[in-house]
């Protein structure tokens, strides 16, 4: 029996103040270390809801706290980078966030080199293309329910 194909679950989760996001730039994790992404992301652990990923997240990188139900799914983004790496196969989670009770803060300095609020249109760099993608979609207000990066569309597979 071949083996079965695996995806990575993750949550991310962008808060939103108005028309600013607050992102984080990664250090030391060995995986897009110097880059902008979403303020708190993190793996889905086995037997947890990808929301309940994203309210652990928040807490354990920003320290602030969030109620399940003020946490509003944006899209499901299905990525590759192409290869047949199972690690590159990612099923991820975005949530919005407009509601929280704290002050986000770097919660782990080893990790994140500093985190800050950005105008949907005016965003910093270098960021992942898929966030990008994301963001403009989420600026626009045309953001998908699903959205996919890194599919070849001439394998007869949908693409961004």
């Amino acid at each position: 029996m071949p083996d079965r194909f695996a995806l990575v679950p993750a949550a991310h989760v962008y808060l939103l103040r108005g028309r600013d996001v607050l992102l984080q730039r990664r250090r030391n994790t060995g995986y897009l270390d110097g880059y902008w992404v979403a303020g708190a992301a993190g793996h889905i652990e086995a037997g947890e809801s990808a929301r309940a990923a994203a309210a652990r997240e928040v807490k354990e990188e920003l320290g602030v706290d969030v109620a399940l139900e003020d946490l509003v799914p944006a899209t499901l983004l299905h990525r590759t980078d192409g290869s047949d790496d199972p690690v590159e196969q990612r099923a991820d989670w975005y949530f919005t966030l407009e509601h929280w009770a704290g002050v986000p803060q770097v919660m782990e300095p080893a990790k994140c080199s500093g985190i800050g609020w950005y105008p949907l249109d005016s965003l910093p760099s270098p960021m992942p293309r898929y966030e990008t993608i994301l963001l403009a979609g989420l600026g626009a207000r045309s953001l998908a329910p699903f959205t996919y990066f890194g599919f070849d569309r001439d394998a007869g597979r949908e693409g961004r």
